[in-house]
């Protein structure tokens, strides 16, 4: 084959692939609701982004109920301009005592957002919810989500089991993993401690002027080389004369 030819059909036979990937990636068995946050460290603050792809089986989605884990009592939903939202509580028993000292007899069992019109099918919108992380590294939050459309529900709540792949599910609940702090024990997504040691300004001034006199002794050995080098030229000039 002429290698004109060979490398047109190797770009067809890319694009051929590259739109299979496409299709597969965009059918609905393959686009489940998701949740992904902007943090995942432990006791931190954080954004969870509850993204809905498409409706139930063509029906066109009018509620999107997302669970709470037990282990988070305290969330801030996001406003949505298509959507009214909820706040579903549920009794603390014992009470808890929250972070700040303050205690606690309820925490939000669930947040609904219900559509003001209905979201149409082969549509996506997301939903923000703001909230702290457990301070549990290593444990998986799952939310499960279950979505309302005209016709019909669709339960997004089915947990893999051990050693299971979630993407072999059907409808696998949205979930993430908490992480540990990083190597310097900071929290992503936390405040700079109001304790912190300030930069030693004595320090970073004294390796300045240090850096300013080696520049200082460069600059004057550059200019005396320069000095001679003027002179001896002068005295080659004057002895051609």
């Amino acid at each position: 084959m002429h290698p004109t030819l060979r490398r047109v059909a190797g770009a067809g036979a890319g694009a051929a692939i590259a739109g299979a990937a496409v299709l597969l990636a965009s059918s609905p068995a393959a686009a489940h609701v998701t949740v992904t946050p902007t943090v995942t460290t432990a006791d931190s603050y954080t954004v969870l982004t509850v993204s809905v792809p498409h409706g139930c089986d063509g029906s066109a989605t009018t509620k999107v109920a997302i669970q709470i884990p037990d282990l988070i009592n305290s969330v801030t939903p996001t406003i949505n301009q298509g959507w009214t939202v909820e706040k579903v509580m549920a009794t603390l028993d014992p009470p808890v005592t929250d972070s700040h000292g303050n205690e606690l007899t309820e925490r939000v069992a669930e947040i609904v957002y219900t559509a003001k019109t209905p979201l149409p099918e082969g549509h996506r919108d997301v939903f923000e919810l703001s909230l702290r992380l457990p301070d549990a590294a290593g444990e998986t939050l799952i939310f499960p989500a279950i979505q309302t459309c005209e016709q019909g529900e669709t339960a997004w709540a089915q947990v893999p089991a051990d050693g299971q792949d979630s993407h072999e599910l059907d409808y696998p609940a949205p979930s993430f993993v908490i992480t540990a702090d990083d190597a310097d024990g900071n929290a992503a997504g936390d405040e700079p401690a109001d304790d912190a040691e300030p930069t030693d300004l004595t320090t970073a001034g004294s390796t300045t002027s240090d850096g300013g006199s080696v520049v200082g002794w460069i600059g004057l050995i550059l200019g005396l080389l320069g000095l001679t080098a003027g002179g001896l030229a002068l005295q080659r000039t004057r002895k051609t004369t």
